[in-house]
């Protein structure tokens, strides 16, 4: 049984679960320059997959926060507290959506895309939008560029908003001497 200050458990798996996945891919695009030319299809690949993959529990992420209220916040906590981490909640829910969306799109327009089909881990194939995907030339680049803006505004956005909520996250463990971060495990 869910203790009632802490989150259920495929709350927890999707939080832990999308984190990681988002760190890895996040990970690699910052190190693709350091491996060879010929990795950059498998790694570019590999970003794809883990990006819809986080789509697809993000997705799953939210239906199940709208079933599945969230514990109470810790006693103590001052309502600008309880407020900011909504927001930021709000914001990370966008970004964690958006990030792989705006890829995706980015990838839709992507003109090699013929030759490089959007597959899952290898598994399946993805179609592309279709919108997107049938656009003529000069529209296709400038619509891949656009969503690569977004999508790279969508990352730098991730990056504060991800360090505010394990800053935040850490000074209530460590600060409040709240147990912050006891409510997000198993």
């Amino acid at each position: 049984m869910t203790l009632p200050d802490k989150y259920t458990k495929p709350a927890v798996v999707f939080h832990w679960l999308i984190g990681a996945l988002i760190i890895v891919n996040v990970v690699m695009i910052w190190v693709i320059t350091y491996f060879p030319d010929s990795w950059d299809r498998p790694i570019i690949n590999l970003h794809k997959s883990i990006g819809l993959t986080v789509l697809g529990l993000a997705a799953m992420r939210i239906l199940w926060r709208v079933t599945h209220a969230p514990p109470p916040p810790p006693p103590g906590q001052h309502m600008w507290e309880i407020t900011a981490s909504h927001l930021a909640h709000f914001a990370l829910y966008v970004l964690i959506v958006g990030l792989p969306l705006t890829g995706y799109m980015h990838d839709s327009a992507f003109k090699g895309a013929a030759e490089h089909p959007l597959t899952v881990f290898g598994l399946f194939e993805v179609p592309r939008i279709g919108w997107i995907a049938n656009l003529g030339q000069p529209d296709k680049e400038h619509v891949h560029d656009i969503f690569y803006g977004w999508h790279a505004s969508f990352a730098l956005a991730l990056y504060v908003m991800f360090s505010l909520h394990v800053l935040g996250a850490l000074k209530h463990q460590w600060f409040d001497k709240q147990r912050e971060l006891q409510r997000m495990t198993l």
